[in-house]
C-alpha cells in the first residue's frame, strides 16, 4: 500500500495476525518474530514472502484448497502468521534456521500444495497480477527410460510390435531400472545371448538410454520476474499453460530467477470434495484446522490398520508400522513420516523406537543435556532439527552454523565433519564463529566425542521435522474424515481415482469392508463423480463409465436440471449433438445407468441403433423444414407433430453372468452382484476361511496356520528378486473382501 515498504508491510501483516494465532503475546514470541523479520530483510526476501502470502490468501478466499505447508518453511513463525503454513513452529519445536540460514545465503524454498484440480486457478491469478510476459511455467525433459527406449528403437528398426511389447514387459517395472540391470535376469539374459534381433535392440537401447526424449511442463515450477521474462530466458508458447521456459529448473535457478512451486496434491482435492459432500448431506461446515488432534476414534482406526485412502499411510509397510506404534495423538504420526524410509528401516532404528515408545526398552542419554532435545523421540536422533539443537545447546553453536554442520554430516563431507568435531568438543575462536564447545560446558572430552559420533551416524538418516509435521497433519485430517464421515470421504476418494480402474476397484472393496454400499449409476441421480447420499450409500460416478466422454456427462447432468429423463429415447434425443454415440450409450446401459426406465438391458442395447437413426432422421427433417421456409408459408408442406416416443422391443434379459461381465467391462466393478455369488454354498463347504476372517477386525488365525479360501484372482504384479527369479504379488477377492497374496518363486514356477 501507499507509504509502505515491503519490509514495513510484511511486519504490519505479521503483527496484525499475532493475537489471532497466539492469543497471549510473550517476549519469546516477539523476539522470534523480530529475529525472523530481521533475517528476511537482511537477505532481501521481504517481497518473496509477500508474493507467496498474496497468492495463498487468494486461493483460500476463492475456495481453492491449500495444504498446511511442506518442507522447512513450516519452521517459520512469519510463514505461520501469514497463513502460508498451518502449524505453529514454536509448539512443535520447528527451527527457522532449517528454512533460512543467515550464515548460508540461498533462496528460500516455499512449496505450496494446492488442490490438484484447482491449482491452475492460482497460477492464472499470478499471471493476471504480474503480467503474462512475466510469469511462465518451467519446462522439463523426459528421458529415454529402459522400457521406452526398447519401444522406440524397435519402432525405428521395424521390429514387429508384438515382439517389442513382449520384450518391454520383461523389463521389471521398478524405480531406476536400467537395461544393464534388466539383463541380469535369467530369461532376458538367455534371449539376449541367443537372439540377434534382441541383442541389436538392447545394444542400440543401451547407447540411447538416458538421453532427452521429449519436453513437457514441470508439474509444479512457476517462474516470476520483475521484468519481461524474454529478457532473461528463451520462452515457448504452450496452448493451455501460457508461456513455458526453454531452460529447466536448474538453469532457471542459476540465472537467479524466482522459482515458485505450485504443487498439485490429490489429497487436498479429496478433502475439499468430502467437505462439500458433508455440507450438502449433513449441513455441517467442517473446519479442518479446528479438529481435535487427539480424537480417539481416528487414532483407533489407524491402530486397527484401517489406512486405505489415508494420506501417506496406505502402503502395507507403513500400515504395519502405524499398528505397532498405536498412535494416541496427531503428534505420534510425525515420527512415522520420518521413520518409514530405507535408512531407518535398514538400521534397526525403527524397531528400537517402537520398543522404547512402549516401555519395552530402556531410554538412556549420553548426557543429561540431551534429554529435553531427544525426549519426544525416546532418545533416538530422528530429526535434522535435533542435530542442530544438540550442536547449539551442548557446544554453543549458532543455529546458522549448526545447519551448515548438519548438511555436511548428511552429505558425509568428512573433512568438514572432522574440522567441526574439534570445534564441537573444544570450542572455536574464529571471528563470527565463536563457540565455547562441550568441554567448557562441563561435558568430558570422551562423552563429547561419543555424542558427535552418534550424531554423525544418525545425521544421514535424520529427516526434516517441519516437513514430517505438515504431512502428518494432513494424514491425521484424512484419518479423521474417514473415521467420522466414511461415505462422504470414500465417495470423494473414488472420484479422485476415476481414471484409474485398479484404484476404483480397490477403494470399492474398501467400501464393502466398511459396509458402505456402492450403487450402480443412474442417469437421473448420478453426477460425474461419486456422490454420497443421506443413507450413507455411494452412487457410482458417470465419469467412471468407460467409453463415455466427459462433455456428454457434463451436458447430461446440466440438462436434467430442467426435468428428469423419462426414457432412453428421451435421453438420446435431448443429448443429440453432445458427443453422443452408440458406444457411449451402450456402455451406460451395461453399467445400469438406464435401469430406472423399466426396460431390461438386452432390450435397450438392441434398440440403441434404431433410436439413434430415428433421432438423426428427425433432426435432418427438421433442418430441411427450416430451410424450405417459403414452402411452409405457402402451405405446400403439411407438417405433422413428431412424437417423442420410441417403442423398445422386449427381449429376454442377458444371463446373470453376462450382466456382471458387462458391468465389469464398462466400470471395472461388479455393480449388481458378484461372480462368486453362484458358488456361495461350495465356497462355504470347500474354504476353511473367508478373506474377512483373515484380514478383518475380528481376524482369528494364528501365524503359520494353513488356510484355504475360494476366491477370484483380480490382478498380478510380477517382480524380480535379488537372485533374479520371478515372484508375484497377487490380488484376490471373494464375497467378503480383497487381499494380497505373495507368491514366492518356487510356487510361482
Amino acid at each position: 500500500p501507499e507509504g509502505e515498504t515491503a519490509a514495513t508491510y510484511l511486519r504490519h501483516l505479521c503483527e496484525q495476525e499475532l493475537p489471532n494465532r497466539y492469543g497471549e503475546i510473550t517476549d519469546e514470541l516477539k523476539q522470534r518474530l523480530d529475529y525472523e523479520l530481521g533475517v528476511i530483510n537482511t537477505m532481501g526476501f521481504d517481497d518473496y514472502f509477500l508474493i507467496v502470502w498474496d497468492y495463498v490468501r487468494y486461493a483460500r478466499e476463492h475456495d481453492i484448497p491449500v495444504g498446511p505447508g511442506r518442507g522447512s518453511a513450516a519452521g517459520s513463525v512469519v510463514a505461520y502468521l501469514l497463513g502460508i503454513t498451518g502449524l505453529d513452529p514454536l509448539k512443535y519445536d520447528l527451527l527457522f534456521e532449517r528454512f533460512l540460514n543467515p550464515e548460508r545465503v540461498s533462496m528460500p524454498d516455499i512449496d505450496i500444495d494446492f488442490c490438484y484440480e484447482k491449482r491452475g486457478l492460482a497460477i492464472d491469478y499470478v499471471t493476471r497480477k504480474y503480467g503474462r510476459n512475466r510469469v511462465a511455467q518451467i519446462i522439463t525433459f523426459g528421458t529415454e527410460a529402459a522400457r521406452a527406449v526398447i519401444r522406440d528403437v524397435g519402432r525405428v528398426l521395424d521390429t514387429p510390435l508384438a515382439d517389442v511389447n513382449r520384450l518391454a514387459k520383461m523389463i521389471p517395472n521398478e524405480l531406476n531400472i536400467t537395461l544393464d540391470k534388466a539383463l541380469k535376469g535369467k530369461e532376458l539374459k538367455e534371449l539376449y545371448e541367443s537372439d540377434a534381433v534382441v541383442r541389436e535392440l538392447f545394444d542400440y537401447g543401451r547407447k540411447l538410454e538416458g538421453i532427452a526424449r521429449n519436453a513437457s511442463t514441470h508439474a509444479a515450477g512457476v517462474v516470476i520476474a520483475a521484468e519481461p521474462l524474454e529478457d532473461h530466458v528463451p520462452l515457448q508458447n504452450a496452448i493451455e499453460e501460457g508461456y513455458v521456459t526453454q531452460y529447466d529448473k536448474d538453469n532457471i535457478e542459476e540465472l537467479g530467477l524466482l522459482k515458485m512451486d505450485f504443487l498439485g496434491l490429490r489429497t487436498l482435492t479429496v478433502m475439499g470434495d468430502a467437505l462439500a459432500l458433508i455440507k450438502a448431506n449433513r449441513g455441517i461446515d467442517l473446519d479442518l484446522d479446528a479438529l481435535p488432534l487427539d480424537d480417539k476414534e481416528a487414532c483407533q482406526i489407524l491402530t486397527d490398520g484401517d489406512t486405505a485412502g489415508v494420506f501417506q499411510l496406505e502402503s502395507e509397510g507403513i500400515t504395519r508400522l502405524v499398528m505397532d506404534l498405536r498412535p494416541e495423538h496427531f503428534e505420534d504420526l510425525i515420527p512415522l513420516v520420518a521413520l518409514y524410509r530405507p535408512g531407518p528401516l535398514g538400521s534397526g532404528m525403527v524397531a528400537d523406537f517402537i520398543k522404547r515408545r512402549h516401555g519395552e526398552m530402556s531410554i538412556t542419554y549420553l548426557h543429561p543435556l540431551l534429554e529435553p532435545i531427544l525426549k519426544d523421540t525416546f532418545g533416538v536422533i530422528l530429526y535434522q532439527e535435533q542435530v542442530m539443537q544438540i550442536l547449539r545447546v551442548l557446544a554453543g553453536f549458532s543455529l546458522g552454523r549448526a545447519d551448515i554442520v548438519r548438511r555436511a554430516m548428511s552429505k558425509k563431507k568428512h573433512a568438514v565433519m572432522e574440522a567441526e568435531r574439534e570445534h564441537f568438543v573444544h570450542g572455536c575462536t574464529e571471528p563470527g564463529h565463536e563457540c565455547p564447545g562441550c568441554v567448557a560446558n562441563g561435558i568430558s572430552e570422551e562423552v563429547a566425542n561419543e555424542i558427535y559420533d552418534e550424531m554423525s551416524s544418525f545425521a544421514s538418516y535424520a529427516f526434516n521435522k517441519s516437513h514430517a509435521a505438515c504431512y502428518a497433519y494432513v494424514a491425521f485430517q484424512t484419518a479423521y474424515l474417514k473415521c467420522h464421515y466414511p461415505s462422504e470421504f470414500m465417495a470423494a476418494l473414488l472420484t479422485s481415482v476415476l481414471d484409474n480402474t485398479g484404484k476404483v476397484i480397490e477403494y470399492s472393496g474398501e467400501c464393502a469392508r466398511l459396509g458402505i454400499k456402492v450403487l450402480p449409476p443412474d442417469v437421473n441421480i448420478s453426477n460425474g463423480g461419486f456422490t454420497a447420499d443421506d443413507n450413507g450409500q455411494i452412487r457410482f460416478g458417470l465419469n467412471a463409465v468407460k467409453n463415455v466422454g466427459r462433455n456428454l456427462i457434463e451436458n447430461a447432468v446440466t440438462e436434467r436440471k430442467e426435468k428428469p429423463y423419462t426414457s432412453l429415447y428421451d435421453f438420446c434425443k435431448r443429448m443429440h449433438g453432445s458427443e453422443l454415440n452408440r458406444r457411449a450409450v451402450e456402455s451406460l446401459i451395461k453399467a445400469g445407468a438406464f435401469d430406472c426406465f423399466g426396460s431390461n438391458r438386452h432390450s435397450m442395447v438392441e434398440a440403441v441403433e434404431g433410436i439413434l437413426k430415428s433421432i438423426e432422421t428427425d433432426s435432418r427433417r427438421n433442418l430441411e423444414g427450416q430451410l424450405d421456409l417459403f414452402s411452409v408459408m405457402s402451405g405446400e408442406v403439411q407438417q405433422s407433430p413428431q412424437e417423442d416416443v420410441y417403442e423398445i422391443r422386449p427381449l429376454a434379459e442377458y444371463t446373470p453372468a453376462e450382466l456382471l461381465q458387462q458391468e465389469k467391462e464398462v466400470s471395472g466393478l461388479y455393480l449388481s452382484g458378484h461372480p462368486l455369488d453362484a458358488y456361495r454354498e461350495k465356497s462355504a463347504r470347500i474354504g476353511s476361511h473367508t478373506i474377512k476372517d483373515l484380514t478383518g477386525e475380528d481376524a482369528h488365525v494364528q501365524d503359520g496356520e494353513k488356510v484355504r479360501i475360494v476366491c477370484a484372482v483380480v490382478k498380478n504384479r510380477m517382480m524380480t528378486t535379488k537372485s533374479n527369479s520371478m515372484m508375484a504379488f497377487t490380488s484376490v477377492e471373494d464375497l467378503t473382501g480383497t487381499m494380497e497374496v505373495i507368491v514366492f518363486p518356487k510356487v510361482l514356477d
